[in-house]
Formats: C-alpha cells, structure tokens, sequence
C-alpha cells in the first residue's frame, strides 16, 4: 500500500504494518487505521515515533514508549477496556504515549493519562483514559531525555 504523509512523503506501507483501533483514538473516533512509524535517520535516542492516520493522511501524533521518561510507569486497564484487542501477552504489548513538541522545546511534555496500547500480535490498539489522579497529562520530559543524552555522551542541544 502506497501512503502519502506529511511528515515522510510518500512511503510504500506493507499491509501487516497497519494497525486498528476499533474505537478510533480520543479526539478522533473516525480514525481508526494507522502506522507506527519512525524517522530512522534521525534517531537520536528519544524513541520518538509517528503514530500516522491512513484514513487522513495529514494526519499523525508524535508517540513514544513512556518508559523512557518514567520507568516506573504501571498503568492498570480494566480487562474489558482490552478485551477488543485480543489476548494479550506481556511480550506483545506495544505501550505508547502521545508526546507534545511545542515551539519552546524545553516544554515537551507526554500524555501519561491517556496511553495507546497495541496488541502486536493482532495489530489492534486502544487509546485509554486511565482513572488515576496520579498520571499527568503534561509530564514534562525535555530535562529527562537531556540527562540521558549526557550520559550517553551525546551534545545537547
């Protein structure tokens, strides 16, 4: 399948690479086709990700593995909220959260409300709101990913 994005141009996207969301995502319940996709030549650490809509093209959220920034992100989901992705298994278990990249990069924050989860198994995802006063939706991460860029001796910038 050939898609056209905003960010990467035209890609050629092979068909298992798609993943569902059943119930669209939040904000946008009528998209529910998507890519995971990242920028391999400007990999820089981050694990940033472009979570890309292949019902609209222009559309796609920068995504990241919350692990990264908060290692001791546990988020607890009802089985019913999961059960549309199929049986899941701790190793197939892609764990994603949207990431904010504002002007000012040093206010980039990720969404630790509302993680997105996918079944890789079954190419299927939710995005769920979690029921947890302690999650942030603006957990700022610039200072975090600035640390472990030092300690991996890379420049910051």
């Amino acid at each position: 399948m050939e898609v056209t994005t905003r960010l990467f141009g035209t890609i050629d996207l092979d068909d298992e690479k798609i993943i569902e969301f059943p119930g669209g995502i939040v904000g946008f319940p009528d998209m529910k086709r998507f890519a995971l996709l990242h920028d391999s030549e400007k990999s820089d650490g981050s694990g940033l990700g472009f979570l890309q809509s292949l019902d609209e093209p222009a559309f796609d959220m920068p995504v990241m593995n919350p692990l990264i920034v908060k290692p001791d992100y546990n988020p607890v989901f009802e089985d019913e909220l999961l059960a549309p992705l199929g049986e899941l298994k701790s190793e197939e278990i892609v764990l994603l959260v949207t990431v904010t990249v504002p002007h000012d990069l040093k206010k980039m924050t990720v969404n630790l409300m509302a993680p997105i989860i996918i079944n890789a198994a079954t190419k299927k995802g939710a995005q769920l709101i979690l029921n947890d006063d302690s999650c942030e939706i603006r957990f700022p991460i610039y200072d975090i990913l600035a640390k472990a860029k030092e300690s991996d001796g890379k420049a910051v910038q």
